[in-house]
């Protein structure tokens, strides 16, 4: 195969044990691909079962091994008993707000009076504050739940101790070993936890807490003594799914059953608020992960990042047709704005990278940002470089960052310890993303502590210049019966990358640009058999321009497969991420392309 990339990368085909892939064919009854592709995986034999048909009943494990979970469960119960009204305080991201309104929904399905509060992102910044609990206190709630946030608000939880209002976190960020002096902390991520469910999100993680509460009040009889009919948890899993997609958490284990059950719950439509948002973003086929992360996320995201940012958790609470279909519109347009403020930050922080492209940690940074987009910027650019991105806005001496990682560097930890040495003022984050506070005359000092700790770590393990691929296909392979063989391995997303193909001796026939960004193109191989593609914001891009203007080189596509469902119809097409030209070529023209 040449190896001429567009991209500059070199392909790499991943290893695989070619016993094992027999093994895996033979005893699980397995095509050849997908048993290749586990054991590319390096999925035990053990796990294989649960990793193909991944169920809550056979994933979840007990809730109390979660640290402090007995003690909060007691406690929510106590509150419930007493009539306490319940205060929720989220986070004004999609993690967040999912969070918030699992917990708001359960409660209003058994009749439990509660508040929710969300702050503002730009006025008073991530996480709980003495403001936001002063306005919960007087709305005369007596116990705080704090969603995706909290495990390091000390000064706001030392405050609500002084009122006599007991706090409990629902979290899944970074923790330092000294904890706030909350009623209790259940976080995966704390330094005691013990349970190994550190790779769920924030919802997940409020998922696990109900189940708990369900079984207990189930156990204290407390549903038929009270004559409300007990709330079925899987039907939650709607928000549960959307949290964990759109916070990019490890699809992997219990996070695997969630998104999977969660998806076919999406897809009944049972959230109002969701399904409003589906139905105005015009998804005709099945809700999939794609939908979850690239469309209905960044519109509940929108919210909080242009100044509404109670918007998302409100949506997704919501029961009243006219009011989800008005928030759910003014979401819409608030993301449409977000697209403009993002494509002019963009390009700005894409003429700052000229200087640092070698540096192994990109550090932007510029007077005024907008706080709302910089994360999506970072994200952005490391996407673009494949390298941990940080992005700082400065208003006169005091910055607010937001960083986004690659798999290997635990951007979270590496803030915690920056927090420690005293170089950061405050900040908070997990492996893939997290944001902080700094002074103007500490950058320096800032940016030698993350080359030396990116050093440390990650030395000759991540290679920016390598493409890794699962197997060549034919082109026979595009139909409909061998993708639904790879979707076995769904869901796909962060800890299980969709598989990576590649297509062999290609030319173009005909290749269109579409919402102005993307180009579509019809292939033909060297059979005449011909092959749907396309590549997502590439028009201004050497593979755009490729596709567009050559007629004659013949060339190797390296890509994902994506099904196409059009009026019943399903038609597989080829996502296109990287091209290889093969110089010489010849190839077989049809004479017509249907």
């Amino acid at each position: 195969m040449s190896e001429i990339s567009l991209s500059g990368k070199k392909w790499i085909f991943k290893k695989f044990d070619n016993n094992y892939t027999d093994f895996l064919k033979d005893n699980f009854s397995l095509d050849y691909i997908t048993a290749k592709l586990l054991s590319i995986r390096n999925i035990d034999k053990k796990y294989v079962q649960s990793y193909l048909k991944p169920s809550i009943k056979d994933l979840i494990p007990n809730p109390s091994t979660l640290k402090d979970m007995e003690k909060a469960t007691e406690r929510i119960f106590q509150a419930i008993n007493k009539k306490e009204k319940i205060g929720i305080f989220g986070d004004y991201d999609v993690d967040g707000a999912s969070s918030t309104a699992l917990i708001g929904n359960y409660l209003k399905m058994i009749k439990q009076d509660f508040e929710i509060y969300i702050p503002d992102r730009k006025s008073e910044g991530y996480g709980p504050s003495i403001k936001g609990f002063k306005n919960l206190l007087n709305k005369k709630t007596e116990l705080i739940i704090t969603v995706d946030c909290g495990t390091m608000s000390y000064e706001a939880i030392n405050f609500a101790k002084q009122q006599k209002v007991d706090v409990i976190v629902l979290d899944h960020h970074q923790s330092e070993i000294k904890l706030p002096n909350a009623y209790s902390i259940i976080n995966p991520n704390r330094v005691d936890d013990e349970s190994e469910l550190n790779y769920l999100c924030a919802a997940g993680v409020c998922f696990m807490t109900l189940v708990s509460l369900n079984s207990f009040l189930r156990k204290k009889n407390w549903f038929n003594l009270n004559k409300i009919i007990e709330p079925n948890l899987l039907e939650y899993l709607d928000l549960v799914s959307l949290g964990t997609i759109c916070d990019v958490v490890p699809l992997i284990g219990l996070n695997r059953a969630i998104v999977k059950q969660g998806l076919k719950v999406i897809n009944l439509k049972k959230n109002l608020g969701l399904k409003t948002l589906i139905d105005l973003c015009k998804i005709e086929n099945q809700t999939s992960t794609y939908h979850l992360g690239y469309i209905i996320g960044p519109r509940i995201n929108a919210g909080g990042r242009v100044g509404k940012c109670s918007h998302g958790a409100n949506l997704l609470l919501n029961n009243d047709p006219k009011e989800s279909f008005r928030i759910a519109s003014e979401l819409d347009q608030y993301n449409n704005d977000r697209k403009k403020i993002e494509k002019e930050l963009l390009n700005i922080a894409l003429n700052t990278v000229v200087d640092k492209i070698n540096d192994p940690v990109l550090i932007l940074e510029g007077k005024n940002w907008h706080e709302g987009i910089i994360g999506i910027i970072a994200s952005r650019i490391k996407d673009k470089y494949n390298k941990p991105t940080i992005i700082i806005s400065f208003n006169n001496q005091i910055g607010k960052a937001s960083a986004r990682s690659v798999v290997g560097f635990d951007i979270g930890t590496a803030i915690l310890s920056a927090i420690q040495e005293g170089i950061l003022t405050k900040g908070g984050g997990h492996k893939m993303a997290g944001g902080f506070s700094i002074k103007k005359e500490n950058m320096e000092k800032f940016e030698k502590f993350i080359f030396k700790k990116f050093d440390n770590l990650i030395k000759n393990k991540i290679r920016n210049d390598n493409l890794y691929l699962d197997s060549i296909i034919s082109h026979s392979a595009l139909n409909y019966e061998f993708y639904k063989k790879i979707n076995k391995l769904s869901p796909f997303g962060s800890g299980n990358p969709e598989p990576r193909f590649v297509l062999e001796n290609l030319k173009v026939i005909r290749s269109t640009i579409v919402g102005h960004k993307h180009v579509k193109s019809i292939l033909v191989a060297k059979d005449g058999s011909t092959i749907k593609s396309i590549s997502f914001n590439s028009h201004d891009a050497d593979l755009g321009q490729f596709l567009l203007n050559n007629k004659s080189d013949t060339f190797n596509i390296a890509g994902k497969l994506s099904l196409n469902e059009w009026k019943g119809e399903k038609n597989v097409e080829f996502i296109i991420d990287d091209i290889s030209v093969n110089k010489g070529q010849k190839i077989k023209v049809p004479s017509s392309i249907g």
